[in-house]
């Protein structure tokens, strides 16, 4: 496991789970009887926001964890993927406004902010194809049988 591995893709893309994470326990909505949550609005939508979470969290743990570039690389697919996803529902959250709200609060901003962090980091680990981050294979060399 080595933290050093990561490179600014993924480390825009954690930024943007952290962001969800936190846009969560925030008030999305104002209304004339109160704030409303993510959870009290819980939606197509809010999943949709989540599963990018859940992509960009994927693809940090892979490029942590992982010895060779080959998983980070399908990581970085899906979690692109997600992040597309979650954007568009971040946005429609954000146009959208249910139970008669009236205002936006923090929560719904930084919830498309995070999306959009978990997209545009997600793509930039996929451009960025440096390879000084993991070490060369050195395998053992195979013996020919006698």
């Amino acid at each position: 496991m080595k933290i050093s591995r990561m490179r600014l893709g993924e480390m825009a893309a954690f930024t943007g789970v952290v962001c969800i994470v936190v846009a969560l326990a925030l008030p999305w909505y104002e209304t004339l009887e109160g704030n409303l949550s993510a959870w009290d609005t819980f939606g197509p939508a809010v999943v949709l926001v989540m599963l990018a979470a859940v992509g960009g969290l994927g693809l940090a743990l892979a490029t942590v964890t992982e010895r060779s570039p080959a998983f980070p690389v399908a990581a970085a697919v899906w979690s692109t993927l997600f992040g597309i996803v979650g954007l568009i529902a971040a946005i429609v959250r954000v146009l959208e406004r249910p139970d008669n709200a009236t205002m936006l609060c923090a929560g719904a901003w930084l919830a498309l902010a995070g999306a959009l962090l978990v997209a545009g980091g997600s793509w930039q680990s996929m451009r960025d194809e440096r390879t000084s981050r993991y070490p060369p294979a050195k395998p053992e060399p195979r013996h020919l049988p006698s």
